[in-house]
């Protein structure tokens, strides 16, 4: 459901898959929803959302993307592979440090002709310092005659959500097709768009599917007032008159391993698990943890035996190759590879 905003043809329904090894193995039944076979620039939820933001920005007459987030942001590498696919320039604009090498997402951003603008935290609020920084790449963008197209971290904004809202529609028509309409949904939560586009769907189809969300960075104060304030924003957007409220939100916040994007053993193994079971390749900053503090769920009983569970899929797989990740991969995997002199 568009609610009557413009939208780009890119994502067609992504496979729901049933994996019965790690059915078996956990004692759950185990879907697994492949939004990271999305097409275009390695693929990865964010398409989904971009088929309304760039949509907006073509029909504005715009000519320039300019978006934020890490270094190694895939939504930003979305943005890139959408924009070069519609002939827009793009920048990236990231309060980070410069991993020492150019590769991962920000390998795939320089190839497809994406300008990655790295600066280093000064301590101020990152809020403070994204808004500057952007005031001055989008001045200099627009002295070179360029219209720019402001993009917020991970496409969350409320017109983004609408992407997760038809995957809502979609999940809800395949899971009745299965005999599974009273599965539970469970994805990442970041940025909060995927999450309130999915919760936003479910609720206002009135979709038997639940929803569950694992944060993966820690849930603070400002978090928690942007959910709110973002679910308002949205409900007034599009005239949703939902009975429901934040407090009917089910975001797991125990399962962050402390941090954003962190190294961790447990979501190493989690992302072994996966692969050397199903073949799938999970990534350490999104889904590999939202997968571990699954695991973890099952194991206390959070989610019960024999329950039906699809893990939505966000993609993510240049994660695998960050510097700060791949030399973690690297200690534990290397004892498996030969070498003959």
């Amino acid at each position: 459901m568009s609610f009557g905003f413009s939208k780009l043809n890119l994502v067609d329904p992504t496979p729901l898959e049933y994996l019965p090894t790690l059915s078996d193995q956990l004692g759950v039944e185990f879907y697994i929803k492949r939004d990271d076979l999305t097409p275009w620039g390695g693929g990865g939820n964010k398409l989904r959302k971009l088929e309304y933001l760039i949509a907006d920005a073509i029909e504005g007459g715009f000519t320039a993307i300019l978006t934020v987030g890490g270094a190694q942001t895939n939504h930003g590498r979305l943005t890139a592979a959408v924009a070069a696919k519609y002939g827009l320039k793009c920048v990236i604009v990231a309060i980070d440090d410069y991993p020492g090498e150019v590769s991962a997402n920000i390998l795939l951003d320089r190839i497809m002709g994406c300008e990655v603008v790295l600066k280093k935290s000064d301590g101020r609020p990152e809020g403070e310092q994204f808004d500057e920084m952007c005031k001055k790449i989008k001045a200099e963008y627009e002295a070179k005659g360029e219209k720019v197209y402001y993009i917020p971290v991970g496409g969350s904004n409320a017109l983004g959500i609408l992407g997760y809202y038809d995957c809502a529609v979609e999940m809800t028509k395949q899971t009745e097709a299965l005999g599974i309409g009273d599965a539970r949904v469970i994805s990442a939560v970041g940025s909060m768009g995927t999450y309130l586009g999915l919760f936003c769907g479910l609720k206002n189809e009135k979709s038997p599917l639940s929803l569950t969300g694992i944060a993966i960075s820690p849930f603070g104060s400002a978090k928690e007032r942007r959910i709110v304030e973002y679910f308002e924003e949205v409900k007034e957007k599009f005239g949703l008159t939902l009975k429901e409220d934040t407090r009917d939100m089910d975001i797991e916040k125990g399962y962050t391993r402390g941090a954003y994007n962190n190294p961790c053993k447990e979501v190493r193994d989690a992302i072994y698990l996966m692969a050397r079971s199903e073949a799938v390749l999970l990534d350490p900053c999104y889904t590999g943890k939202a997968f571990a503090g699954i695991l973890d769920m099952i194991n206390e009983g959070k989610i019960a035996k024999g329950e039906k569970i699809i893990f939505l899929h966000t993609g993510g797989f240049p994660g695998l190759y960050t510097k700060h990740h791949r030399v973690e991969f690297e200690k534990e995997l290397l004892d498996g590879v030969r070498i003959i002199e």
